[in-house]
């Protein structure tokens, strides 16, 4: 079964063993479009419409562990999306917020993250944060940046992780932002932020 490669393939890459356990417990073909549920499992990305993807299990697997999420943080997600990576979260974390500035997806996740009850969708422009709950342990954005966020860093703790692909429309860095450090974690592919701090469409 490919979803049991998938959790082999995380055990030897080193990620630890509460997200795989988060992992194993959520079902990603939940939140697929119903046409993509037999590609559920295989390490792609796939259309949830509106030109936006739910990201391949890799990357969501790969930069959720990057965020180490402790059973006590506060965390903020920008970009929803399908609520996949949300659901993933809520394993983890204490609280999750997680923003969507596409009406349709807003609803859609809303819909699949309604039994997660330590999950809160809000619709609003993400990129510009959400100060209201702030501040929080982790920020995560699922979305491409093409500057550093460094705004958000205000409602962030002082002791918090900011994760975020930063980079043009075809390729960018997974920047990592702690307190003593900022570093790349690699290249990937995400679509493009939307809001004021977004790309210009």
């Amino acid at each position: 079964m490919q979803k049991d490669y998938l959790i082999r393939k995380f055990m030897l890459e080193g990620i630890r063993k509460e997200v795989i356990e988060a992992f194993k417990k959520i079902k990603r073909e939940y939140f697929v479009l119903k046409e993509y549920k037999k590609y559920a499992y295989d390490d792609v990305p796939l259309p949830i419409g509106h030109d936006q993807t739910i990201s391949q299990p890799s990357t969501i697997i790969f930069m959720t562990n990057a965020l180490d999420v402790k059973k006590t943080d506060k965390v903020l997600e920008i970009g929803t999306g399908s609520g996949y990576q949300a659901a993933i979260l809520s394993k983890l974390a204490k609280q999750v917020y997680t923003t969507e500035i596409i009406d349709e997806l807003y609803q859609y996740s809303k819909e699949k993250l309604k039994k997660f009850k330590n999950v809160k969708v809000i619709k609003k422009d993400g990129s510009e944060g959400l100060e209201e709950y702030s501040p929080y342990d982790k920020i995560i954005l699922t979305a491409a940046s093409k500057e550093f966020p460094r705004h958000l860093l205000k409602q962030l703790k002082e002791n918090g992780i900011l994760l975020a692909p930063v980079g043009n429309l075809y390729v960018q860095d997974m920047i990592k932002m702690t307190k003593d450090k900022i570093e790349s974690l690699g290249k990937f592919v995400f679509v493009p932020l939307k809001g004021k701090y977004g790309f210009t469409q």
